[in-house]
């Protein structure tokens, strides 16, 4: 038997996914802004200095650590496009790391 499936769902299903049986779900508190997309759990622009991500930095001893407790950017729904131009930006910088 012939099934059909609609392709614009199977096409966009790598674009967020939230896992709601984490044991830190939800991570963050996403308010109006909709679900968490668990895509970047581990956010990959945390290293960054230019992120566009709301973030701020805690003193823990003599250490200056980014905190992005307050952070949602990466889990936003609609953010999926912007995380991955920043990706491949990162990864042309640092190809010959």
């Amino acid at each position: 038997m012939f099934q059909v499936y609609d392709y614009t769902i199977i096409m966009n299903s790598f674009k967020y996914f939230e896992n709601r049986e984490c044991k830190y779900y939800p991570c963050h508190e996403m308010g109006e802004k909709g679900g968490v997309n668990c895509l970047f759990c581990y956010c990959p622009l945390y290293f960054e200095e230019d992120c566009p991500g709301t973030f701020h930095y805690v003193l823990k001893g003599e250490k200056k650590i980014k905190s992005c407790a307050d952070c949602t950017f990466p889990h936003e729904e609609g953010n999926y496009p912007e995380m991955i131009k920043r990706i491949n930006g990162i990864i042309a910088r640092d190809k010959d790391f």
